[in-house]
């Protein structure tokens, strides 16, 4: 094998290899006996029958291309060994020549993890801001406990803001139903904020069986963007109107609730509300860190399969957290009026940073020898067979190499946050 290698932009290397065909006899002989044990040849047994006689049925050019993924393979990796270069992904290969009994060449184009350097992480300056949690904050979430049991009364007046109303509403624009716009007893407690703006103000005064007509603006920021920064027209029947009241806020709530006292639900809410609180402060911090690690670090110029890895992981976890909510991915789409590849240029800047922030925690791993053995690991597997306790297919995945390199991935990224927080923030 004989290759040469060339320098491209964004990170990328360039091998060109030539193979004689003494060099790639033994892999060529070995693709004809996969595929005479997969066809039939007459007169031999699957995997038996001599070359010559495979080469005449099948056609040479055919074990060629049967047998080019195994030599492609072989020699880029120990040209990869020698080079000693780290490389990312898969490579892009091109096959410049092809012929039986002619030298086999072909380009492979190799991703590089690029190189980077950190700054003195007693240049990065982040602090923790916790607010305190106190009577105020437990009060307001016993309100929205109070307010998730009330008890419901026709009423024959006109709603009032405390009040609820059950509506059937029609959305057109310019005369033209919207998708998705048509409701049957659509609930709208008219003390909250609703996602259509305006529309629980419009219902204020309107008794049962009333009917409505008007126009609403939707904002340019709204988040259906079919109807943002539209003029949205409605025509809505009132089917019921219910005053609404509210439990005592003392012990039979709170024991409604499975605790002993009004005093015993409070020190509940306040712990949970302060671990809440403690938990959104500790992802701002660690996005504080990274931000700033990202803006003072320098980086060689990305490669785009880093960038290409992270828009795929984001396009995924958008479509888990949709289906998680029972939306489709193509109603999601069809809904903002984008197509996926749309959507792939609009994670562009957040795969970027991603990207910078994976190599960065990968850096510092290195500086301050940040590793994961196999006591972290065993723990970690643990904790993911408790959670999924007889599921064997969890069992068989955590022995598969390439979901334990990601769970040790993973934890590494821990270690290396966990050792940031406490030489940038002193906390651990």
């Amino acid at each position: 094998m004989s290759y040469t290698t060339k320098k491209l932009d964004k990170s990328q290397l360039e091998f060109t290899f030539t193979v004689k065909p003494d060099e790639y006899k033994k892999d060529v002989e070995a693709a004809a006996v996969r595929m005479s044990e997969r066809a039939a040849i007459k007169g031999f047994r699957p995997g038996k029958a001599p070359f010559d006689i495979v080469k005449e049925q099948v056609g040479e050019i055919n074990i060629m291309q049967e047998a080019l993924e195994k030599i492609i393979q072989k020699h880029y990796f120990e040209a990869v060994k020698i080079e000693k270069t780290q490389v990312i992904g898969m490579p892009k290969i091109k096959v410049d020549k092809l012929a039986p009994g002619n030298d086999l060449v072909f380009t492979a184009t190799a991703a590089l993890l690029p190189k980077i350097k950190l700054p003195d992480l007693k240049t990065i300056s982040v602090k923790s801001e916790l607010k305190k949690i106190g009577e105020t904050d437990v009060n307001e979430a016993l309100g929205h406990l109070q307010k998730m049991q009330p008890k419901e009364e026709p009423k024959s007046g006109p709603a009032g803001k405390e009040d609820k109303v059950t509506i059937d509403m029609n959305m057109f624009i310019e005369n033209v139903p919207v998708e998705g716009g048509q409701a049957k007893n659509h609930q709208v407690y008219l003390s909250e904020a609703h996602y259509i703006p305006g529309l629980a103000e419009q219902l204020i005064g309107l008794k049962k069986d009333d009917t409505k007509e008007f126009t609403l603006p939707f904002p340019k920021e709204h988040y259906q963007k079919h109807l943002a920064g539209r003029k949205v027209d409605f025509k809505i029947k009132v089917n019921e109107v219910f005053t609404l009241a509210y439990p005592e806020l003392d012990d039979e709530f709170a024991k409604a609730l499975g605790q002993d006292s009004m005093q015993k639900l409070k020190d509940l809410l306040l712990s949970n509300i302060t671990r809440e609180a403690e938990h959104k402060e500790d992802q701002r911090v660690e996005a504080a860190i990274l931000e700033a690690l990202i803006e003072k670090s320098s980086f060689d110029e990305l490669p785009e399969v880093l960038i290409d890895s992270e828009k795929q992981k984001m396009f995924y976890e958008l479509k888990a957290d949709l289906d998680r909510r029972g939306v489709t991915i193509e109603k999601y789409l069809n809904d903002i009026k984008k197509s996926q590849d749309q959507i792939f240029k609009d994670f562009a800047e957040g795969a970027e940073k991603r990207a910078k922030a994976a190599l960065i925690s990968r850096e510092v791993a290195i500086a301050n020898n940040i590793k994961v053995d196999k006591d972290d690991l065993d723990k970690e597997i643990k904790l993911i067979k408790e959670a999924y306790p007889g599921d064997k297919n969890v069992e068989e995945n955590i022995k598969k190499s390439e979901v334990l390199d990601t769970i040790a991935a993973t934890i590494q990224n821990q270690k290396v946050i966990s050792f940031l927080r406490e030489k940038i923030v002193g906390k651990k």
